[in-house]
């Protein structure tokens, strides 16, 4: 099976490559033949998951903001960014059939708010340009011909109710690899882009998780940690809505990076974790300490879930998190309650609610620690003051201001790659060209989305990052051919 380009990934960056250089063949005389190979059954598996199921698919603020938000280097994204801006997205959406709706913090979704009518839309985008999308079909390895590129696969069909194996090779002049990071190894993602492009002379940064869930000590009951045999195979544990539910340990692949301080999600979860868990605490500010010292502060909302400290800026704060933690560096947070609030109006807010609280004549004869509780509840979540009593037992009301806004945490692991956003790290910029995603190693061979190491900021920036890297690798290898 020969085509003049395939894309090897049908996510994000795979579906988008396809449709630019499906879009660019069109418009030649000699037109040509674009493929997707895709392993899972349906494509755009981790698409449905992003932004809860709502996808938020790009984030329009303009570059010069918007670069702010990129871990990595910003310089290499720049030229794809501005080939295939935000709006160039919502265009290309708008033109198939999909609105999209702008929301707080410049976060672009589809207006029915359902991540698979993405999917849909990259999909019949791709059909109707011609591209033909191949299911179930499993790179094993990639060889470099003369002609350009040859791929061993596996093929995975169903045939009169039985699954059939069968092995099948594809040839390409332009090969696009487009498979995604680590993360969500059970939507695909298991890092074989990066064996490939390591096999042919690639160099491949370290790979860490990133927005990921940082796990606060005492948060989960480590003695039972499900990485350890005996409780392996399964256990109970709780969703972050409490209920029970019958839990495994995902099974990853073994060539996964492995980490100190990796603490799997489905850990149990310690009293402490339970009193925490499902609580969310909007328009709060964190502060992410490094060995005592302030690296970086995040404003906006953040969860408490069954892996750990999430939302939007728990995950900004997991990068540096991360590298720390593996580097043996000691870090904490801290979580502002009132960030809008400057410590001395909040204490005396503090006194007089205190004292709404004692001189209520339904107050009489109650102990002072329930008199304290009421009077904290009419301060934070009435969910969550169990659990800041519990890690504040000599907070007074003299003192209240200062702990609501440095409530600390130490930090004592994170959740890897089986729950990650995003993994970091990946195929070296420095050796793909930032003004066409072509190898500078191997001719004819390009490079989208996270296989490359490039990460950004929870938010619709990395969607925006994998779909202008998709689009500028696609069109630039119709170009060359």
């Amino acid at each position: 099976m020969r085509s003049d380009i395939i894309v090897v990934g049908g996510g994000a960056s795979g579906l988008m490559a396809a449709i630019g250089a499906a879009d660019a063949l069109s418009r030649m005389e000699n037109g040509g033949t674009v493929t997707v190979l895709e392993k899972m059954p349906k494509v755009g598996r981790k698409v449905m998951l992003t932004g809860k199921g709502r996808c938020n698919l790009t984030n329009v603020k303009a570059w010069d903001e918007w670069k702010e938000h990129v871990a990595t280097d910003s310089q290499f994204l720049s030229p794809s960014f501005h080939n295939f801006t935000p709006e160039n997205l919502l265009a290309l959406m708008k033109e198939n059939g999909l609105r999209c709706v702008v929301e707080h913090g410049d976060r672009a979704f589809p207006e029915s708010h359902m991540a698979g009518d993405v999917v849909d839309t990259l999909l019949r985008t791709c059909t109707l340009a011609g591209v033909k999308v191949v299911t179930g079909c499993e790179v094993k390895s990639v060889s470099v011909t003369p002609r350009g590129f040859s791929l061993d696969c596996v093929v995975t069909t169903v045939k009169k109710f039985e699954t059939v194996i069968e092995p099948e090779k594809y040839s390409c002049g332009k090969l696009i690899i487009a498979t995604g990071g680590l993360s969500y190894p059970g939507t695909g993602s298991t890092g074989d882009g990066m064996k490939w492009a390591s096999e042919t002379g690639h160099t491949v940064t370290p790979l860490f998780p990133s927005l990921t869930a940082i796990v606060p000590k005492g948060y989960k009951d480590l003695g039972k940690n499900p990485l350890t045999e005996d409780i392996r195979e399964a256990f109970r544990g709780r969703t972050a809505y409490g209920k029970k539910v019958e839990r495994k340990p995902l099974p990853l692949p073994s060539h996964y990076p492995s980490f100190g301080k990796h603490i799997e999600r489905i850990t149990p979860l310690s009293p402490l974790g339970e009193m925490l868990c499902g609580n969310n605490l909007d328009n709060v500010a964190i502060s992410l300490f490094i060995n005592g010292d302030l690296v970086k502060s995040e404003f906006g909302d953040l969860e408490f879930t069954d892996g750990g400290l999430e939302g939007a800026i728990g995950f900004r704060v997991s990068r540096k998190a991360v590298i720390a933690l593996e580097n043996g560096q000691k870090v904490s947070v801290s979580i502002d309650m009132k960030p809008a609030v400057e410590l001395e109006k909040l204490d005396v807010d503090v006194h007089e609610k205190w004292q709404q609280v004692i001189t209520d004549p339904r107050s009489k004869g109650q102990p002072f620690q329930k008199l304290f509780r009421i009077m904290l509840g009419k301060l934070i979540p009435w969910n969550i003051t169990g659990a800041f009593l519990k890690m504040n037992p000599r907070v007074s009301v003299d003192t209240l201001a200062s702990y609501l806004k440095d409530w600390r945490f130490d930090i004592e692991g994170f959740v890897g790659f089986e729950r990650a956003v995003i993994t970091a790290g990946g195929v070296s910029t420095k050796e793909v060209s930032a003004k066409t995603m072509e190898s500078r190693k191997v001719p004819g061979m390009y490079f989208a989305g996270e296989v490359l190491d490039m990460d950004c900021d929870t938010g619709g920036y990395n969607l925006q990052a994998a779909f202008s890297t998709g689009m500028l690798a696609g069109q630039s290898a119709a170009a060359s051919l």
